[in-house]
């Protein structure tokens, strides 16, 4: 009863994209099949690093070359929160 109810809701997902997305409108679903077998899979684990570490500190040497004070100013205080940092470590 539970993979009908999923096969359903599946289709009706399937469905619902094709009206909601244009890019999908051609597709359609008239037929899902679902296999229900005793063998499983362990899920694996990903190994994705979102925020990597870097061992080399900042430097705070690079050039500014703009014109325009207020991106001039972003610079600037980017290189003081660089020297900061740099000082508290």
């Amino acid at each position: 009863m539970e993979l009908n109810y999923n096969r359903d809701l599946l289709k009706s997902v399937l469905t619902m994209l094709g009206e909601h997305d244009q890019t999908c409108h051609h597709m359609s679903a008239e037929n899902i099949v679902i296999f229900n077998s005793k063998y499983h899979t362990p899920p694996q684990e990903e190994l994705l690093s979102t925020d990597p570490k870097y061992h080399e500190p900042a430097q705070a040497d690079f050039l500014i070359q703009s014109d325009d004070p207020a991106i001039r100013e972003k610079f600037e205080s980017i290189k003081k929160r660089i020297l900061d940092n740099r000082k508290n470590t």
